[in-house]
């Protein structure tokens, strides 16, 4: 997550083909499939997002070999093609008008926004195309950068935004799990990796002036910065903080909280969201960047513990699985709003 940002001036129930609530087993995250009327492919799908895939990947993504991922850095590009690789083995492609996986975020552009002499990077863009609705685009976003190497220290930035990374990699493999199985989403799926964050939400900033799918056409951006650790005030709580659900759409965070209800029932924490708040951190992750071209948003965050922007920042202080659970939640919020029959409001401003 950006570290400082200036202030700036802000700008139905669950209708899916599930009926009745989803418990969760006792002992595991698994969803119990002995629940009547239930999704059977939601439940499939869901149950593939596994703790010991997130660790993996994390354990790769911030290790040492990748340098702290400073935007346009050697390390940076050396995850991202790990990330592609990831995509490329599940048999998740990007989007057609791309023609890559990359989308590149020039030096330029980041220099005219206070980006000093950063080098050129990439975003990464992995695609599911909707079945039924394949205009309508879900945006499930998290930044891949970090704050890179200082005075021969890694920053590995596992949890920021290491987990977010992974969480994104995890719930496409678990969209694409359904469309193997034939229950593919509705709406189209981008999974969207952005660079720059750190720097000053570049990457989004460049993907929203440059959207290769029409902003009018996003439904909404999920975006997952930070979501491995508890910060003091909630040690040892099963929780996540959400920001901006309901700043511009009334239905947004009504789907949030039905989705978590059905599966993983985690606390969900509002104290940020508000943009008043002197935290600011509304404006601090990339989803604000939707937010400012009206597409709704919500943004799902740890908290600044600790080792936030900090050498000890590393994958072994990971609570893996209240990531899976996060990263659950995530999925099963993207999943309702990928089936609904209708795209969800913009009604508020």
């Amino acid at each position: 997550m950006k570290k400082f940002l200036l202030p700036l001036v802000v700008l139905a129930m669950l209708s899916s083909c599930e009926t009745t609530k989803v418990v969760t087993k006792s002992n595991s995250n698994d969803v119990n499939t002995n629940s009547t009327n239930v999704d059977k492919g939601f439940i499939a799908a869901y149950n593939s997002i596994r703790l010991e895939s997130l660790k993996k990947n994390l354990y790769v993504i911030a290790s040492d070999e990748m340098g702290g991922r400073d935007t346009g850095s050697p390390g940076q590009k050396k995850a991202g093609e790990y990330m592609i690789n990831f995509y490329k083995n599940i048999g998740v492609s990007y989007p057609r008008a791309l023609g890559s996986y990359y989308q590149k975020v020039p030096s330029d552009f980041m220099k005219k926004r206070g980006g000093g002499n950063l080098p050129d990077s990439e975003n990464i863009l992995a695609f599911i195309e909707g079945s039924e609705k394949p205009e309508e685009i879900i945006v499930i976003s998290g930044h891949y950068d970090h704050v890179g190497t200082k005075n021969g220290v890694v920053y590995n930035g596992a949890d920021d935004d290491g987990s977010g990374t992974v969480a994104v990699m995890e719930i496409a493999k678990a969209f694409q799990n359904a469309k193997k199985a034939g229950n593919g989403p509705k709406r189209s799926i981008l999974f969207l990796h952005v660079t720059g964050e750190e720097h000053g939400l570049f990457g989004s900033d460049y993907y929203t002036s440059n959207p290769v799918f029409p902003l009018a056409n996003t439904v909404v951006d999920l975006n997952i910065d930070m979501i491995g650790r508890d910060d003091a005030v909630n040690r040892g709580k099963q929780y996540v903080y959400v920001i901006g659900s309901e700043m511009l759409s009334s239905e947004l965070k009504v789907i949030n909280e039905g989705a978590n209800k059905k599966t993983v029932n985690l606390e969900l924490n509002y104290k940020y969201d508000d943009p008043n708040d002197p935290d600011k951190l509304y404006y601090r992750s990339d989803h604000y960047n939707f937010a400012k071209n009206n597409v709704p948003v919500a943004f799902f965050f740890d908290g600044i513990h600790e080792d936030y922007h900090k050498p000890s920042d590393k994958p072994e202080k990971i609570d893996y699985p209240l990531l899976q659970k996060r990263t659950q939640l995530v999925f099963a919020t993207a999943w309702e709003i990928a089936n609904r029959e209708a795209r969800i409001a913009v009604d508020k401003k």
